[in-house]
């Protein structure tokens, strides 16, 4: 037997018109059955959110949210249920921590493993019902297709949103030092300041991270890669203060 979630994957995949041999290679299913889920007449029932999905902490979804946007993905796996992996480098061990015990407030049922690879390690954990947490998942890049909170998400967004902004910066923020130097009394003087970046292709996921700092008190600007608007820039000093105060630098 398979999930909802793995159903409607698959038939996700079918639908980008791929074969029924490569679906059935990449999600373990069998043909018959694929073939059997393309011709159903009835609709397959709807998913009970509340019921399914529910975080069991929404402090802790909020900031893993953050970080599966930025950094996440979902797998099936051949015999039903999904794997959720968020990537961490492993220059941020605090990070890492941060993340896996993030999954285990959300799912306390379920484990979470950390997995190394080269440069990185990618917190995993196995679950049937991660495809029903995060509904943002799909067939190819995240900067290619629409990504959009159902509306259960955004009501946790809007009481957390410190926690969400800070799983967008842990995942694909930072905070740095900048510098410029000044002639002052005829002396050149060096001057650093402290600055935050978001840096995202997604179009929707940045607009979420404006929309989320606005809503805290942030200001913010956006500054071009080229002739891509990929960086979200925090640089005022009240507003460095702020994220200060409820973010900080990665550690």
């Amino acid at each position: 037997m398979y999930d909802l979630a793995t159903r409607r994957y698959a038939l996700t995949l079918l639908g980008t018109d791929r074969s029924l041999n490569s679906v059935s290679r990449e999600t373990g299913i069998s043909r018959s059955a694929l073939r059997a889920w393309q011709h159903r007449i009835e609709p397959l029932p709807r998913l009970n959110q509340t019921a399914c999905s529910a975080p069991a902490d929404s402090a802790a979804y909020a900031y893993l949210l953050g970080l599966y946007l930025g950094d996440g993905c979902i797998s099936p796996h051949p015999r039903g249920g999904h794997y959720l992996r968020i990537v961490c480098a492993d220059a941020w061990p605090g990070l890492i921590e941060q993340c896996r015990a993030a999954i285990l407030a959300v799912r306390p049922t379920d484990k979470a493993s950390v997995l190394q690879r080269e440069g990185c390690v990618a917190v995993t954990s196995y679950g049937r019902h991660w495809t029903c947490l995060f509904p943002q998942h799909g067939p190819g890049k995240k900067h290619e297709r629409r990504i959009a909170l159902e509306g259960w998400q955004q009501e946790i967004v809007d009481a957390h949103p410190w926690e969400f902004i800070r799983g967008l910066i842990h995942s694909d923020g930072c905070r740095i030092t900048n510098w410029t130097t000044r002639v002052v009394g005829g002396v050149k003087k060096r001057y650093e300041y402290p600055r935050y970046f978001f840096t995202n292709k997604s179009d929707d996921i940045r607009k979420l991270c404006t929309d989320t700092l606005t809503k805290v008190g942030v200001q913010w600007t956006v500054l071009a890669r080229g002739s891509d608007p990929f960086n979200v820039s925090v640089a005022r000093k009240e507003s460095v203060a702020l994220m200060d105060a409820h973010i900080g630098p990665k550690y």
